[in-house]
């Protein structure tokens, strides 16, 4: 351990103590947009202002998301030496209360409990490790979200934060920290699923003094949110990994890359970076060493395209977001002619735990060809929506029944809608499919950004396959030809379909326009285009049928009245 970072540590177990083991109790809050959404600024300012009132000296602290959105407001206290014991949707009239009762008092409110961490004695509350929500999970990238301040460097030092990256630069040279991250068998999770020390490997022997990490924290899918959940709850894991990433290319700068509009984690992941700065975790000779290395925070516009790899470049030139043609290729010329490596939020933020606990102790999570874990945004129509980090390998069932809960009401779930809009509609018979990059594409969807949609007994597949070509019709960026023309064609045809006017042909036309779209498209939003309903008529052909013959009644409904949604164009 490098001199530097054994003061810091110091600071940091110092900060921990006094917040763990201090003389009074310690609240914490659950405060990323899942909570502050329900309610959780409420509560945070009910519970300071009854300790207030009260006197007493205890801390009232907002950490991230344990990704429990069911049970938000979500908030939990730890008296000195007693259990920590987490509340579930708490109102301002229950947080006062048990503030009076827990925290003043010093009895934990058993009836109102939803769960405990296992330390003292809770009778008849379960342990949150053994919850349902909780108990399939493998938390590595999660590991500190809502337990720590994402404002604050020192608890997550506290935790086991940046000793990958002291690690490395005190005892590995840049080619070992590559090689572990090959060995560890971690691919993309951003979508692709490339092996990421492979590609690495591209950008590492370029002789370039300037060469950039780029982090895509875009995120434009429906129903995705955990690369900005990350950054909300605890982004100096995604830093750390963007250092190490960097350490490992002999890089010089690095980009975070978020959508503008989302202030939560806009300003988590500005803070940490300045945070790192401060702490000599970022800028000349890090930590003592010779490494020097800066990161800055990038906004683009709301674009979805903006999430591919060149057209995030342009947007961080300046530029509208539109894909390039390739070659030249990132690795060789990408950001400002500048060699170049894309990674998603989730993949660096896997690159410390591997650092910190060896390739092999990543290996044994998941499946062989999909090592690790799989962090999923579950939602829809399930008892439990929210964001779990569960083993690569469990089935889709398995995490709509056994970690979200299953269908609402007494209903069955019929689709699964997985990896964005431009992912798979499975049915029954993909319910099985493990999580797992290649079993995914077998059955004809792919995990994407980890974005679950579920859909229970009543949903019209064809109208949901209608609404996500409007999506991508309304988000392709208009500089290809077979994209631009060929998702609006698809979604007029979709529309007459959805009115019962659908013709002779309507299907194997669509076919011949997703053809075109694969082979002629510029960037994977045109490639991907025909995905939706090629997957949903693998599993409900029977549905687009009984529409095309005039059996089932229109569908759609929109605010204006109208049954289908106009063709809409960007101005």
């Amino acid at each position: 351990m490098s001199v530097a970072f054994d003061e810091l540590c110091a600071r940091a177990d110092a900060r921990w103590s006094a917040l763990v083991d201090g003389k009074g109790p310690w609240v914490r809050v659950g405060y990323g947009t899942s909570g502050q959404a329900a309610g959780a600024d409420v509560a945070y300012e009910a519970a300071a202002e009854a300790i207030q009132e009260a006197g007493i000296d205890a801390t009232v602290t907002r950490v991230g998301s344990l990704g429990l959105c069911f049970a938000e407001p979500l908030i939990d206290v730890t008296l000195p030496g007693g259990p920590r014991v987490f509340y579930a949707n708490v109102t301002t009239e229950r947080t006062r209360e048990i503030v009076r009762r827990h925290v003043i008092g010093g009895q934990p409110v058993a009836e109102w409990a939803y769960a405990w961490d296992g330390s003292g004695e809770l009778p008849g509350v379960p342990r949150l490790a053994e919850t349902d929500g909780m108990r399939l999970q493998n938390r590595m990238v999660l590991r500190n979200s809502g337990d720590i301040d994402p404002h604050d460097i020192l608890q997550y030092v506290a935790n086991g934060g940046y000793v990958a990256l002291d690690r490395a630069l005190e005892t590995m040279e840049p080619q070992q920290v590559l090689d572990e991250v090959k060995a560890s068998g971690l691919r993309g999770r951003g979508g692709a699923a490339f092996p990421t020390g492979v590609k690495w490997g591209f950008l590492a022997p370029n002789q370039s003094p300037v060469k950039y990490v780029l982090c895509n924290c875009e995120e434009g899918d429906p129903g995705a949110f955990n690369d900005k959940g990350i950054l909300e709850s605890d982004p100096h894991t995604l830093v750390e990994g963007l250092i190490l990433a960097g350490y490992a290319t002999a890089s010089s700068n690095g980009f975070i890359f978020i959508r503008q509009g989302h202030d939560i984690p806009i300003d988590a992941a500005r803070n940490a970076v300045q945070q790192a700065y401060d702490s000599g975790l970022l800028g000349k000779n890090i930590l003592g060493s010779e490494f020097t290395y800066d990161i800055e925070v990038a906004l683009t516009g709301d674009s979805y395209v903006a999430g591919e790899e060149t057209a995030l470049m342009e947007a961080i030139e300046g530029k509208r977001s539109q894909p390039r043609f390739r070659p030249p290729f990132p690795a060789a010329h990408g950001v400002w002619g500048k060699p170049s490596n894309i990674n998603n939020v989730k993949t660096l933020s896997y690159v410390p735990t591997i650092i910190r606990e060896g390739a092999d102790a990543f290996k044994a999570v998941g499946t062989e060809s999909s090592a690790g874990t799989a962090i999923v945004c579950i939602s829809g129509h399930v008892n439990r929506p929210g964001m779990y980090e569960i083993p690569m390998g469990l089935t889709m069932r398995q995490v709509v029944d056994d970690v979200a809960g299953g269908v609402i009401g007494d209903k069955q779930a019929k689709v699964l809608q997985t990896g964005g809009p431009l992912g798979g509609v499975l049915g029954e018979d993909g319910f099985d499919v493990q999580i797992d990059f290649d079993a995914m594409a077998k059955a004809g969807a792919i995990l994407g950004s980890g974005g679950i949609i579920v859909g229970d007994q009543d949903v019209d597949v064809v109208d949901l396959v209608r609404n996500l070509a409007a999506f991508n019709q309304f988000e392709s960026c208009g500089k290809c030809y077979p994209c631009r023309l060929g998702m609006t064609h698809m979604l007029e045809i979709l529309d007459r379909i959805c009115r019962n006017e659908g013709r002779e042909g309507d299907l194997e036309l669509m076919e011949r326009i997703g053809q075109a779209m694969k082979v002629g498209s510029l960037c994977g939003h045109g490639q991907l285009g025909y995905n939706p309903v090629l997957s949903a008529l693998k599993f409900f052909e029977g549905e687009f049928k009984a529409r095309l013959n005039g059996e089932m009644e229109p569908s759609g409904a929109f605010g204006d009245g109208s049954m289908i949604a106009p063709v809409r164009t960007r101005p």
